[in-house]
């Protein structure tokens, strides 16, 4: 793969994606850090537990930012939200199906140049092309080893949960959500394609070990190369854990070629640092139905960067809810700083 570090221009619509203040946080009030890297401007439940032209707005698993500027949410439900950008209102929704009609396991979301959708299933695992009226266009080569077993060595519901599109629009990036079997180091692949005339092939490959427990649900590139990488992890009886990472794949090894990851001297993996842990940014009055270390947090999944001001990334996450009366689809609007 081929990491270019060409700064993109954000657009007048993606600035304006979400009405944040202009302040970055380095400049945030003590109530809203969540540490020195980044702060928690609010957050919103307002779609939690609605519908939309009969289809319930929730399970929500990624996000992305359309051309025109307005939200469009992913629901692991096969369903593609569109969403007013300043209010979060639905404004369209987009039944989404296999090629045989059958639901999807949605759980990535890239909205190409052209304006197709390229979205994750995590059943096969699979990446299909859509049109912005749901018509399937063409399905992306997937590696064999990267196939939930029998047909590969990924685990169920184990697999493609984050995509993104790297700087320059020609490298399309897949997170694992945990490691394949054999994979003994814990570290979990990132899956590139290149992009060619008429169709993407599959390219490098990355290592990226999540902290003990956790798996990878979002992952979303930085015009500089580098990546925001969520982890996440859920303990019955005390609840989640959600921890945000910027991650630098452009030393990484190529592990495309490495049939098990157990820890060898000859891999470099993906270096990351850790930006907050959502536990510990301010409750702003939040409650949760369920046991939580902070009533904050819930099952935070998807990602988006939606603009830049002063210095800081403007970032929206939203929870799955998972259609559970105990969970919450919850929106939270941060700004994070990624320079030293």
């Amino acid at each position: 793969m081929r990491m270019r570090t060409v700064l993109a221009t954000l657009t007048a619509g993606l600035a304006a994606a979400t009405c944040l203040s202009a302040a970055g946080p380095a400049n945030a009030r003590p109530d809203q850090a969540c540490s020195p890297s980044v702060s928690l401007d609010r957050f919103s439940d307002a779609l939690d537990k609605t519908t939309y032209q009969g289809t319930y707005v929730g399970n929500l698993s990624a996000l992305a930012v359309d051309r025109d500027g307005s939200l469009a949410a992913l629901s692991d439900r096969s369903a593609l939200f569109g969403l007013d950008a300043r209010t979060l209102a639905p404004e369209s929704v987009v039944p989404l199906a296999d090629e045989s009609g059958a639901a999807l396991d949605s759980e990535g979301l890239v909205i190409d140049r052209d304006g197709t959708r390229l979205i994750t299933s995590e059943t096969e695992p699979s990446i299909r092309r859509y049109s912005r009226d749901g018509a399937i266009l063409d399905r992306l080569p997937v590696p064999a080893a990267l196939r939930v077993a029998p047909a590969g060595r990924a685990v169920t519901n184990g697999t493609f949960e984050g995509l993104t599109l790297l700087a320059g629009g020609r490298t399309l990036l897949a997170s694992m959500e945990y490691a394949l079997s054999g994979d003994t180091s814990g570290a979990v692949r990132f899956q590139t394609w290149e992009r060619h005339a008429k169709s993407w092939q599959p390219a490098e490959q990355y290592a990226y070990r999540p902290d003990t427990g956790l798996g990878v649900p979002e992952v979303q590139a930085l015009p500089d190369g580098r990546l925001l990488v969520l982890e996440r992890g859920f303990t019955s009886g005390v609840g989640n854990t959600v921890r945000l990472y910027l991650a630098d794949p452009r030393h990484a090894t190529d592990t495309s070629g490495v049939e098990n990851l157990t820890g060898q001297p000859g891999v470099r993996l993906i270096g990351k640092t850790l930006l907050a842990d959502i536990v510990n940014c301010p409750t702003l009055g939040a409650t949760a139905r369920q046991p939580q270390p902070n009533p904050l947090l819930d099952n935070i999944e998807g990602m988006v960067v939606t603009g830049r001001s002063q210095g800081a990334w403007k970032v929206l996450l939203v929870s799955d809810d998972n259609q559970n009366a105990v969970q919450t689809t919850r929106f939270y609007f941060l700004r994070v700083r990624t320079t030293p």
